[in-house]
C-alpha cells in the first residue's frame, strides 16, 4: 500500500461514523480531498507531524480556497443583480398607478380628456378569472394542512414500493373533495359575474354633439356629460353642472355611501346652470380641476374655470357641488361631468376586497391535524427504531406513515362540508326567521362563537321612520292622542283673525297669554324653522278622468292634484313639518328667499328669508331670520337642550321634561324665538357680512356675531320625535347582552342622534353612566381623555370617528383595552373604512370572534372584515345583504340565528369532527398493534376496499346523523341566553376533549385487536372477520353513546348501516369466510370484544350524568 494511501486511511479511521460515510460517498465522486479539508489537523488521541509534502498540499488548497471564495462572491453578486432586476420588473408590471389631481375639460376642449388614461368605469366583485381560477382554488385548498397532508399521502401511492393499497382509496376521496369545492367556488363566482354584468350594463344618457345617446355604465369615461333622471343611480363621481330646478339645487340620497337616509342638497355650478339649455354647455370652453382621488366622502376641493368670456370666470367647488357614485338622484333631473371612474370613485375606495373566511372551528381542526401528523411521525419512528434500520429503512418508514395516515381521515373534510351545507339548509327553512338566506356555507359555526357584535344604526336598529310624539309648552303637554286639540287651537286662532296678534308685543316684562296663542306660536315656529323643501308630483289619473289639467287652475288647485314629498338633510325636520301639515299648517312652497305656508283657513302666508344658520355638530342648533307680510322680523332658533338651556329665558321645567322625554327614547328639540327691530337686524347684518368676508378665523367670527343674537330668547316649546326602532330590538339587545356578547354601534350619524338611539334601544341602560369622549386633535388631548375614561367604571363610551382616529394613531393598545372594558361602545360620524378598521382592530387585539350587522352599501366593508357578516334587507337596498355571509329581514332575527342555530352548528360540528377523528384513531391503533405483534411488518391489516367501506357505507350515515343532535331545545336556548357564554370558551372542541377521545380510541382499538389475537385459533382471515365486525359494532354503539336527543333518522341510519354490513358479509367472500361467520364462535367472540370496548364507557356516562350533570339538564322553557 502506498504511503499516501496509508496516511489517508489513518486519518479516515479517526472520523465519526456519519462523517466516514459522507467521506466514502465523496471519495466515490473523486472529492476525497475536499472531505479531508473539513477535518482538523490535530485529532484527539494520536497525533502526527506534518511533512514538507503536506505543506505543499496546504498551499495548493489555500490557493484553491481563495479561488473558491472569489467564485462564491461573484456568484452572490450575480444572483443579487438578477433578483434586483426581477423585483424591478415585477414592480413595473404590478405596481398600482399613482393617483394624481386632474383637469377635466368641458365643451370645446373636451377632446383633451382622452389624452389621459383613467380607470375604467366597471364594477368587478369576482374573486377569480378564467386563468387564475384553478391555481387560486387549489392554493386556497392546499394551504390547509389537512388537504396538503392527503395530497402528499396520495402522491406516495404512485410509487410501487410505497403503495399499501389501491390508488382509488387515496385519490378518490381527495379528488371528490377538491371537485366539490371547485364546483361551489365556480357557482359563487359566476353569480358574482352575473351581478357585475347587470350593474355594468345599466344604460345612461350621455350628452354629445350628435345629441343624447344611450351608453352602458361600463363605457362612461372621465369628461363625459351624463344626464341623470330621478331615482337613477349615479354611475361615477361627478360635478353637478345643471339641474331642472330653477335655483340649481338637486337632492340626492346617500344611504348606500354613508348610511344616512337624509337627503342631501347639492348645488350646480352657477355659471353653467345659467346657460339656456344643456346643449349650450357643449359650446363653451371651460375646465374643472379636481383633487386626486381619495377616500374622504365628506370633503372635496376643486375649481371651475371658464376661459371663453372677456373676463375669465373662476368658482371654487366643494362637496356641495359633487355627486358621488352609488348615490341616487332624489328629485328632478341633473347634468354632470364625470371626474372619477371605476376604482378611483369614493364608493370603491371605501370598499375593501372580499376575502375567503375560515371559521375558528376549521382552524382548530387544522391545528389538531398537525398534532395528529406529529403523532403519526413519532409512531412511525418508534416502529422503525424497534424494527431496526437495516435494509431500505426509509422505504419502511414511509410505508408506516402511509399505513397510519388513516388517523387523519379524508372523510373529515367531506363530513364537515356536508354538515355545514345541512346547517345552512336548516337556517333557511326556519319559520321563525323567514327570509333568511345563507350566502356563505363555510362558516355557520361562527355564529356560535361571537363575542363582539358591531351594528349599524340607521336601518339596522331603526326603521328610518321619524314620528312626532309630543309637544310640551311648559304648563300643558300634547301627545299623539291629543293632537286634535292642537288642531282646534290653530283653527280657532286663525279663524278669529288672531294671526297678527299671535305674536305678542314686545315689553320689558313677561306677557301672559292663553293656551291658544301659545300653541299657535309654537306650531308656527315649527313650520318655519327648518331647511325643508316641498316637492309636488303629479298623481296618476283615475280611469274616469281623461281631461288634462286646466291651465287656468290656481297654484293651490294644481297642488291639490299633486302628491307632496318633503326633502331635507335631517329626518327630524321632515317629521316636524309633516306633523305641522297634519294640524293644517302646511308648507306649500319654498325658494331660496321665501317660505309659504297654508293656514287652516285655506289662506297662504309668505315669509321672506333674511338669514339661515344651518345645523352643525359644533353649534348643535339651527336658526332662521324671517320677515312676515306685516314687516315684523322674527329670529327662530331650535336645537339640543344642552345648548338651548343657556340661551332661553329662565324657566323651571325644561331640564326636567327633557330628561323625561329622553327616558322614553324621544329625540328632543327646544324651540325659541326673538322679535327683532329693524335697527337691530341692520346692525346684525352689517357685523355678519364683515365676518363673512374676513380671511382669518371666518367661522369663529361668524359664530360670535350669531351668538350676539342668541340671548334672552323666548322659550316656545319642547318637541319629542321618535326614531322608530325595528321590531323587538330592545329584547334582542337585552338577550345578546345576557349571552355575554358586547354590542358596539358604529354609525355615520350625528353624536346626539347616536346617543338618543343608544338610550331608546336600551343599548345603554337607564341607570348606566355615559362617557362622551371629547373631540381630540393631538396626542396630548388624547392622553387626557383616555385618563378620564380610565377613571370611569362601567360607563358606556360615546366617541366620534375623528377622535377615534387620533387615539388609534398614538394609543392604539391603550384605547382598545379601555374600550373593551366598557359595557357598550358607540362610534358616531364613522366612515365605511373606519368601520372595517374597528372590526380588524378587535380581531387583532382581542383574538375574539366578531360579527358585523348592517343594511347599506356603507356597511359592506365592515361586513366583509368581520368573522361573520350579517346583512339586513331594508330600505337602503340589498348591497349589504348580497355581500354578507347571512342575510336577514330584521335585527330581531339575530337572536335566534346566533343563540339557536349558532349553538347547534358549533356543537354539532365539534361532535362530528371529534367522532370522525375517533373513527380514524381507532383503526390506526389496531394497525399499530397488528404491526407490533407481527414483528413490525409494514402491511395493511384490512384490504383497501374494507378500509374505504369502513369510512363510507358502513359508518357514514350514523356518524353524519350527529348533525341532527342538539343538547338543548330552541326555547331553552332563547329563555336562558347565558348558556351561550360557554360556547365562546370553545370547550366543545379543545385539547382536553381531543386527548379524551385519543384515550378512548387507544383503549377500544387495543381491546379489539388484542382480544381478537387472544381468541385467534385458525386462519388469519378469521382475525379480520372478528376485528372488523367488532369495529363496525363499536362505532355504531359509540354514536348512540354520544347522542343526547334521538331523532328518528338517527335510528334509521343505525339500522340501515348495520343491514348493509350484514349484506356485505355474504357478498365479500374474498374478505370474509362465510362458514366461519355462521358459527357461534364468531358471534360470541364479537359480542365479548364489543362489550368490553363499549360497556365501561356507557357506565362512565351514566355515572357522570348522575353525579355531575350539565347545567342545562334541569332547565325548562
Amino acid at each position: 500500500m502506498p504511503l499516501s494511501n496509508s496516511f489517508q486511511n489513518h486519518r479516515y479511521s479517526r472520523l465519526p461514523n456519519h462523517s466516514r460515510s459522507q467521506c466514502s460517498e465523496d471519495s466515490d465522486d473523486g472529492s476525497g480531498g475536499a472531505c479531508l479539508d473539513s477535518v482538523p489537523l490535530m485529532m484527539c488521541g494520536d497525533s502526527f507531524e506534518m511533512d514538507e509534502s503536506d505543506r505543499l498540499v496546504r498551499e495548493r488548497r489555500r490557493r484553491a480556497k481563495a479561488a473558491s471564495n472569489l467564485w462564491r462572491l461573484l456568484s452572490l453578486r450575480w444572483a443579487g443583480f438578477c433578483s434586483s432586476c426581477w423585483r424591478r420588473l415585477f414592480s413595473l408590471c404590478c405596481r398600482q398607478k399613482e393617483l394624481q389631481a386632474r383637469t377635466i375639460h368641458i365643451g370645446l376642449g373636451s377632446k383633451a380628456n382622452t389624452e389621459n388614461k383613467y380607470a375604467k368605469n366597471v364594477v368587478r366583485n369576482q374573486k377569480y378569472s378564467i386563468i387564475t381560477f384553478i391555481p387560486m382554488v387549489l392554493f386556497e385548498q392546499f394551504k390547509i394542512f389537512l388537504n396538503l397532508y392527503f395530497l402528499v399521502m396520495a402522491l406516495t401511492q404512485i410509487f410501487p414500493d410505497l403503495r399499501t393499497g389501491y390508488l382509488y382509496t387515496y385519490w378518490g376521496p381527495l379528488g371528490f373533495v377538491i371537485f366539490v369545492t371547485m364546483c361551489r367556488e365556480a357557482v359563487d363566482d359566476y353569480r358574482r359575474y352575473l351581478r357585475d354584468k347587470e350593474a355594468n350594463s345599466q344604460k345612461y344618457k350621455r350628452l354629445t354633439k350628435e345629441g343624447v345617446i344611450q351608453v352602458p355604465s361600463s363605457d362612461i369615461q372621465v369628461g363625459h356629460l351624463i344626464i341623470l333622471e330621478k331615482d337613477q343611480r349615479v354611475p361615477a363621481d361627478m360635478i353637478l353642472l345643471k339641474t331642472s330646478e330653477a335655483d340649481g339645487g338637486c337632492f340626492i340620497r346617500t344611504d348606500q355611501l354613508d348610511g344616512e337616509t337624509d337627503w342631501k342638497l347639492r348645488l350646480s355650478v352657477q355659471n353653467t346652470h345659467r346657460l339656456p339649455s344643456n346643449e349650450d354647455i357643449l359650446g363653451i370652453t371651460a375646465n374643472v380641476f379636481a383633487e386626486k382621488p381619495q377616500q374622504a366622502i365628506h370633503s372635496f376641493i376643486g375649481t371651475y374655470t371658464r376661459s371663453d368670456l372677456d373676463c375669465s370666470v373662476e368658482d371654487s367647488l366643494s362637496i356641495e357641488n359633487t355627486m358621488w357614485a352609488n348615490t341616487v338622484v332624489a328629485s328632478g333631473t341633473a347634468l354632470g361631468v364625470v371626474i372619477y371612474t371605476g376604482g378611483e370613485t369614493r364608493a370603491v375606495m371605501n370598499t375593501s376586497q372580499p376575502s375567503s373566511k375560515m371559521g375558528l372551528l376549521d382552524m382548530e381542526i387544522n391545528t389538531l391535524t398537525k398534532l395528529l401528523f406529529s403523532a403519526v411521525f413519532i409512531l412511525s419512528l418508534v416502529m422503525m427504531i424497534l424494527k431496526g434500520f437495516g435494509g431500505p429503512w426509509y422505504r419502511y418508514f414511509m410505508r408506516f406513515i402511509v399505513l397510519f395516515s388513516y388517523v387523519i381521515p379524508i372523510s373529515l373534510r367531506v363530513n364537515l362540508d356536508m354538515g355545514k351545507a345541512f346547517y345552512s339548509w336548516v337556517i333557511q327553512r326556519d319559520k321563525h326567521i323567514p327570509g333568511t338566506t345563507v350566502r356563505s356555507t363555510t362558516i355557520p359555526e361562527e355564529l356560535g362563537r361571537i363575542t363582539y357584535l358591531l351594528s349599524d344604526k340607521t336601518g339596522t336598529l331603526t326603521q328610518n321612520e321619524m314620528i312626532f310624539k309630543r309637544l310640551h309648552l311648559g304648563t300643558v303637554s300634547f301627545t299623539s292622542e291629543t293632537m286634535d286639540e292642537v288642531q282646534s287651537h290653530l283653527r280657532t286662532s286663525y279663524t278669529i283673525g288672531s294671526t297678527s296678534s299671535a305674536t305678542p308685543t314686545r315689553s320689558t316684562g313677561p306677557v301672559r297669554r292663553n293656551v291658544t296663542t301659545r300653541v299657535t306660536e309654537a306650531v308656527r315656529a315649527i313650520a318655519l324653522c327648518h331647511n325643508v323643501t316641498p316637492v309636488f308630483e303629479s298623481m296618476p289619473a283615475s280611469s274616469n278622468t281623461s281631461s288634462p289639467t286646466r291651465n287656468d287652475d290656481t297654484e293651490a288647485d294644481q297642488q291639490l292634484k299633486q302628491s307632496v314629498s318633503y326633502q331635507a338633510s335631517s329626518p327630524d325636520e321632515i317629521a316636524l313639518v309633516t306633523w305641522a301639515e297634519s294640524v293644517h299648517l302646511t308648507l306649500v312652497k319654498r325658494t331660496l328667499d321665501s317660505i309659504t305656508l297654508k293656514t287652516p283657513t285655506g289662506n297662504q302666508a309668505t315669509y321672506t328669508i333674511l338669514q339661515i344658520f344651518p345645523f352643525t355638530s359644533e353649534s348643535k342648533r339651527m336658526g332662521i331670520i324671517l320677515r312676515d307680510e306685516a314687516g315684523e322680523i322674527t329670529f327662530y332658533l331650535k336645537g339640543a337642550d344642552v345648548v338651548m338651556q343657556s340661551i332661553v329665558q329662565y324657566n323651571d321645567w325644561l331640564e326636567e321634561e327633557c330628561g323625561n322625554m329622553a327616558r322614553e327614547g324621544l329625540r328632543t328639540l327646544v324651540v325659541a324665538k326673538k322679535i327683532l327691530s329693524e335697527d337691530q337686524y341692520q346692525e346684525f347684518e352689517s357685523r355678519y357680512q364683515q365676518a363673512k368676508i374676513s380671511i382669518q378665523e371666518r367661522n369663529s367670527k361668524m359664530q360670535a356675531v350669531i351668538e350676539g343674537l342668541e340671548r334672552d330668547m323666548e322659550l316656545l316649546c319642547l318637541t319629542g320625535v321618535e326614531d322608530r326602532l325595528q321590531d323587538a330590538v330592545r329584547p334582542t339587545l337585552e338577550m345578546l347582552r345576557n349571552a355575554g356578547i358586547r354590542v358596539w354601534m358604529l354609525t355615520g350619524d350625528k353624536l346626539e342622534t347616536a346617543i338618543c338611539i343608544a338610550k331608546s334601544s336600551k343599548l345603554v341602560s337607564r341607570l348606566q353612566d355615559i362617557h362622551v369622549f371629547q373631540t381630540v386633535t393631538d396626542r396630548g388631548e388624547a392622553h387626557l381623555e383616555l385618563n378620564s375614561l380610565r377613571r370611569k367604571n362601567e360607563a358606556a363610551l360615546i366617541i366620534t370617528g375623528d377622535s377615534l382616529q387620533v387615539c388609534l394613531k398614538y394609543y392604539e393598545h391603550e384605547f382598545v383595552e379601555l374600550a373593551c372594558q366598557c359595557p357598550a361602545v358607540v362610534v358616531c360620524r364613522c366612515s365605511p373604512t373606519q368601520k372595517a378598521d374597528i372590526v380588524n382592530l378587535l380581531k387583532t387585539h382581542t383574538g375574539k370572534r366578531t360579527c358585523a350587522v348592517g343594511d347599506g352599501g356603507n356597511d359592506v366593508s365592515m361586513i366583509q372584515a368581520a368573522d361573520a357578516g350579517i346583512g339586513i334587507v331594508g330600505k337602503e337596498g340589498k348591497q349589504a345583504s348580497l355581500a354578507a355571509d347571512f342575510s336577514i329581514l330584521q335585527f330581531s332575527h339575530i337572536g335566534r340565528l346566533m343563540l339557536v342555530h349558532g349553538r347547534n352548528s358549533y356543537k354539532r360540528s365539534a361532535a362530528l369532527s371529534q367522532f370522525v377523528i375517533h373513527r380514524g384513531l381507532i383503526i390506526t391503533t389496531m394497525q399499530a398493534v397488528f404491526c407490533s405483534v407481527f414483528y413490525f411488518v409494514s402491511i395493511a391489516l384490512f384490504p383497501g376496499f374494507l378500509t374505504v367501506g369502513y369510512a363510507t357505507v358502513y359508518t357514514m350515515y350514523p356518524v353524519f346523523s350527529l348533525v341532527l343532535d342538539k343538547d338543548v331545545s330552541a326555547d331553552i336556548a332563547l329563555t336562558y341566553p347565558e348558556l351561550y357564554k360557554d360556547l365562546t370558551k370553545g370547550r366543545s372542541l379543545s385539547f382536553k376533549t381531543f386527548f379524551l377521545w385519543v384515550l378512548i380510541s387507544i383503549y377500544q382499538g387495543g381491546i379489539i385487536m388484542y382480544g381478537a389475537l387472544l381468541l385467534f385459533e385458525a386462519e388469519f382471515i378469521h382475525v379480520v372477520s372478528i376485528t372488523f365486525t367488532s369495529l363496525i359494532l363499536t362505532e355504531l354503539l359509540m354514536v348512540g353513546l354520544n347522542v343526547r336527543n334521538w331523532h328518528y333518522l338517527m335510528i334509521v341510519a343505525q339500522v340501515f348501516s348495520f343491514g348493509i354490513y350484514i349484506a356485505s358479509l355474504a357478498v365479500l367472500r374474498d374478505y370474509f369466510d362465510p362458514q366461519f361467520l355462521q358459527t357461534w364462535d364468531f358471534v360470541w367472540k364479537v359480542l365479548v370484544i364489543t362489550s368490553i370496548s363499549c360497556i365501561p364507557l356507557y357506565v362512565l356516562k351514566y355515572l357522570r350524568k348522575k353525579f355531575s350533570p350539565p347545567v342545562y339538564s334541569k332547565l325548562t322553557p
